[in-house]
C-alpha cells in the first residue's frame, strides 16, 4: 500500500473529525429541535448514539487507509505512547482534529441555525447533580473502553475488515450509560470544538469543566493502550501455550 503524505493525513483527520462532530454532535440539537418541549427519552439517546456510531463507521472505511482515522486526540496520544505512531506526527494530528471539530460545529450552526445554539449545540457538560469526580470517572471509563476496542480492532490478528464496525458499535454502546453523566464526549476534539463554536455564538459553555474532560479522556485512552500492549506481551511470552499466535502489532484501519 502506498504511503500517503503527511499533509494528506492531516487533511483526512480534519475532515473525519468534522464529519464526526457534524453528524454525531449535530444529532443532539437536531433531536432537541424536533422534539420541542417533549421530555428527553431513551429512544432519543439511542438515535444520538447511532448517529455517532454510523459517523465513526463511515469515516473508518473512508479515511482509515489514509490517516488511520484516529479523529480523536486521546487515541492519537495512546497510539504514540505505545509506540504505534511517531511522536513527531502527534502535534499535527491533534491540531487537525481540533480544527475539524470546530469546522464540524460551525457546520451544525450553518445547517440548523441559531436554534442549535439555543438548545445547547451538543456541548459536553455534566449532567444534573454530577460533580467533577463522577464526571472524571465517567469520561475516563468511557474513553478507556473506546481505546481498548480500537487497539483490539486494529490488531493484525483481529478479523480483517471489521475494525470500523467494531469501533462504531463500541461507540454506540459506550454512549448509552455514559451520556447521562457527561454527554459521553470521550474525545478531546469533540469536547473542545463545540465549546469554541458555542462561545463564538453566545452559547452556554462551562469552561471550568474542560480540564476534567481533557484529563479523563487522555488518561483513559493511554491506560487502555498500555493495558492492551501488556496483554499482548503476556501472550508473546508463552509461545508454547499459543503456538499459532503471532506477535501483536497494531496494523490496521486506524494504525
Amino acid at each position: 500500500m502506498e504511503e500517503n503524505t503527511y499533509p494528506q493525513k492531516l487533511l483526512a483527520e480534519m475532515l473525519g473529525t468534522a464529519v464526526l462532530v457534524f453528524i454525531g454532535v449535530g444529532s443532539v440539537p437536531a433531536t432537541l429541535i424536533v422534539a420541542g418541549d417533549a421530555p428527553f427519552t431513551m429512544a432519543q439517546l439511542g438515535m444520538i448514539s447511532l448517529a455517532f456510531a454510523t459517523a465513526v463507521i463511515a469515516m473508518v472505511y473512508a479515511i482509515g487507509h489514509i490517516s488511520g482515522c484516529h479523529i480523536n486526540p486521546a487515541i492519537t496520544l495512546a497510539l504514540a505512547a505505545t509506540r504505534k505512531m511517531p511522536w513527531r506526527d502527534v502535534p499535527g494530528y491533534i491540531a487537525a482534529q481540533v480544527a475539524g471539530a470546530v469546522l464540524g460545529a460551525l457546520a451544525i450552526v450553518g445547517v440548523l441555525g441559531k436554534k442549535a445554539v439555543d438548545v445547547g449545540l451538543g456541548i459536553a457538560a455534566y449532567g444534573t447533580g454530577v460533580g467533577a469526580g463522577q464526571a472524571f470517572f465517567a469520561e475516563a471509563v468511557g474513553t478507556f473502553l473506546l481505546a481498548f476496542i480500537v487497539f483490539g480492532a486494529i490488531d493484525r490478528r483481529a478479523p480483517g475488515g471489521f475494525a470500523g464496525l467494531a469501533i462504531g458499535l463500541g461507540v454506540f454502546a459506550i454512549i448509552i450509560p455514559v451520556a447521562p453523566a457527561t454527554a459521553a464526549s470521550i474525545n478531546p476534539a469533540r469536547t473542545l470544538g463545540p465549546m469554541i463554536t458555542g462561545e463564538l455564538f453566545g452559547g452556554t459553555v462551562h469552561w471550568d469543566q474542560l480540564p476534567v474532560y481533557l484529563a479523563a479522556e487522555v488518561i483513559g485512552a493511554v491506560v487502555a493502550g498500555f493495558l492492551y500492549v501488556a496483554l499482548n506481551k503476556a501472550i508473546a511470552a508463552t509461545p508454547a501455550q499459543s503456538p499459532a499466535v503471532e506477535p501483536a502489532t497494531a496494523e490496521g484501519a486506524l494504525s
